[in-house]
């Protein structure tokens, strides 16, 4: 084999490799390209997710605003609670003074 039959094979074989490479590559991308159904179902799945966290926000500030009231709620029945107690407390403690009253009236 001379100079130029070595050449001429080795140029063959990085043409086939050449070819090779070119013809699995477009290949890999004919496979692997997305459609336009594909893109088209993409775009609606986004669209749904969108909406769907726009949802999630609007229930997670309802739920805050819920909270809150609730919270106040409960404030203001506390203090009613403790406002009716001290009442309570105040009438027992009168109701035991008149009894005693009224006993050391009846003794006397």
């Amino acid at each position: 084999m001379n100079r130029t039959e070595f050449i001429i094979v080795t140029a063959i074989i990085l043409f086939v490799a050449f070819c090779l490479g070119w013809f699995a590559n477009w290949l890999i991308h004919r496979f692997t390209r997305v459609s336009r159904s594909d893109i088209g179902e993409l775009d609606k799945m986004a669209q749904a997710l969108h909406e769907a966290e726009e949802t999630r926000d609007q229930a997670i500030t309802y739920l805050q605003q819920r909270e809150a009231e609730m919270t106040n709620q409960l404030s203001q029945t506390e203090a009613e609670l403790r406002a009716a107690m001290d009442g309570l407390r105040d009438a027992r403690q009168e109701a035991e003074e008149m009894r005693a009253y009224i006993e050391r009236i009846n003794a006397g």
